[in-house]
């Protein structure tokens, strides 16, 4: 898949001015797009978390639901962003022993005129605020990273996907 930058910035108008980007004579695809992100934190931490012994309850299903939530929010939080008939929201998190974390994967998928690439950064970032705040009582050097698209396919723009 390849990478395409666009050759001049879609929300901007000759004047300069911020404005929606005008959708309506696009064809409507199936666009899916899928983003993640990373919550490092200490070894007692994630043990912690993955057993189900969080204070504040089942941290990753109530992030999962977060993040979930949060897609179907976007247009609310982003400016200038459609908001979207959704037809797929996932969040994914897993146990990562290597950061030692948690590893959050967001997919968004419509048929529509425009893409949900800032639905699934959305989703994979509010999770990930989530973990952060119901395990911050007990590690607040937890580290957010990584927040990124790994690809999307659909739409005029084409197929995308993130370098390893």
């Amino acid at each position: 898949m390849a990478s395409q930058k666009p050759a001049v910035l879609t929300h901007l108008g000759p004047d300069g001015q911020a404005n929606m980007v005008d959708v309506g004579e696009k064809d409507e695809t199936v666009r899916t797009a899928v983003a993640e992100g990373f919550v490092a934190m200490q070894p007692e931490t994630l043990a912690m978390i993955v057993a189900g012994n969080a204070k504040k309850g089942d941290v990753i299903g109530t992030a999962r639901i977060a993040g979930i939530l949060a897609a179907k929010r976007t247009h609310e939080l982003i400016p200038l962003c459609h908001p979207l008939l959704l037809t797929k929201v996932s969040v994914d998190i897993a146990e990562d022993t290597a950061l030692p974390g948690l590893r959050v994967t967001a997919l968004a998928r419509v048929t529509g005129k425009t893409g949900v690439e800032m639905e699934a950064l959305t989703a994979a970032s509010v999770a990930c605020l989530t973990i952060y705040d119901m395990a911050k009582a007990v590690d607040r050097g937890m580290v957010i990273s990584g927040i990124r698209l790994v690809e999307k396919t659909g739409g005029k723009s084409g197929d995308f996907r993130a370098a390893e």
